[in-house]
């Protein structure tokens, strides 16, 4: 097996060279930073984007750059995996320092026992902030982007509404929007995707696919990109295997759907003849598809979110269905992951159904954006994998 070097480590690093566009953005984010450190309030920058639209190096070579020269700058990610790989990151470029990249509960909570103000907070994956209180998480405000903001003199925020994952975290554009409304603020939308390899024609048909609309002929762009269906779980686990062994950073990821079901002391994802165990809880420094033993186990959205893989397998699990005029359906009676759908005041009866599925399809949607070279699906429901296969070989 070819040893796999640090993509993730690549993909963020300060050495990569930025489009025109992202210069231009990086610049506005820059001065717009600069102008309102020397005024009173607070002010909010909003950087939204899909997957892959290169979000998060734009916003790690801005607070590289910033932190050099302003004191009191903090890098905030809701995300373990992610953290890890910003410290990581922090240790290996001269200036930067591991302590400015901190949890936001773990940050919010320190500041107000201090008592103080910040001149800089960078928020990556806002979209994962609680905007409701959390015991678990030991966080008792009620929403931690506005905690934040009224903590900084300027937030900086990358955001995108096709992740939110979880209702403790459930927010949308215009929640947010909302919420930035009373101050100072400037808004940048990226379009552009840079992780995919893919052409514009599969994009477009897997944002509809995932939306819910009618399932046409999965287009040929050239083979430019590797996307197939596979009836047969294990099938596609042994082409995973292969593509990890030549590629490196291959993985096998789920959504939601199987029980908790103990085999030898582990979580098995059983799906025909494939077992294989959840992604373990990691105790390392390195993100979870960067240790080779990984390999042998199945991701989730809360170990591949924000990374980059070389190829993945997704299994599409039981809470999505076929409909009768072939559209992706969602069931959310069949989720196993008990955190996703917490309840909150202000999501009741038809908003927080509706909530349910938006989650769910986003889960959904932040796997399909993860493959740089090629993505292999396999659905457990028999009619929407027989209409997946006709559809790719359509």
């Amino acid at each position: 097996m070819q040893s796999l070097e640090s993509h993730t480590l690549n993909a963020f690093s300060k050495n990569i060279e930025l489009t025109k566009h992202q210069k231009t953005i990086l610049a506005r984010m820059t001065a717009f930073t600069r102008d309102h450190l020397n005024q009173d309030g607070h002010a909010v920058f909003v950087l939204m984007g899909d997957a892959g639209t290169g979000k998060s190096l734009i916003l790690n070579q801005l607070f590289t750059d910033l932190a050099q020269t302003v004191d009191d700058a903090y890098f905030l990610v809701n995300h373990p995996e992610l953290l890890k790989v910003y410290r990581e990151l922090a240790g290996e470029t001269p200036h930067m320092l591991k302590k400015y990249y901190q949890r936001p509960t773990s940050f919010i909570n320190k500041v107000h026992k201090q008592g103080k103000t910040v001149n800089l907070t960078v928020i990556d994956e806002a979209h994962l902030l609680l905007s409701k209180p959390d015991h678990y998480n030991n966080y008792y405000g009620d929403n931690q982007l506005k905690d934040i903001i009224n903590i900084s003199k300027v937030t900086i925020v990358v955001f995108d509404p096709h992740q939110v994952l979880r209702t403790k975290s459930f927010w949308t554009k215009d929640r947010l929007l909302k919420l930035i409304e009373p101050y100072p603020h400037d808004f940048v939308h990226l379009k552009e995707q840079f992780r995919m390899q893919a052409g514009p024609k599969l994009m477009d048909w897997l944002d509809h696919f995932v939306d819910g609309d009618v399932i046409g002929p999965v287009p040929d762009e050239g083979g430019q990109y590797d996307f197939r269906v596979f009836a047969d779980a294990e099938k596609l686990f042994q082409t995973i295997i292969k593509k990890n062994d030549r590629y490196g950073l291959s993985r096998m990821t789920s959504t939601s759907g199987y029980p908790s079901t103990l085999d030898g002391g582990k979580h098995l994802v059983n799906e025909g003849n494939f077992h294989l165990p959840w992604d373990q809880y990691n105790f390392t420094s390195t993100p979870w598809a960067e240790q080779p033993q990984t390999i042998n186990e199945v991701g989730s959205i809360y170990t591949v979110q924000g990374f980059d893989l070389n190829y993945i397998g997704i299994i599409i699990g039981p809470p999505f269905y076929l409909t009768a005029d072939h559209r992706l359906g969602v069931d959310p009676s069949k989720v196993t992951d008990v955190e996703i759908f917490k309840h909150r005041p202000d999501l009741q009866g038809k908003d927080f159904e509706a909530s349910k599925e938006i989650l769910l399809r986003n889960s959904l949607n932040v796997l399909l954006r993860r493959g740089i070279r090629g993505m292999y699906i396999h659905a457990h429901d028999p009619k929407l994998e027989a209409w997946l296969e006709k559809m790719a070989a359509d």
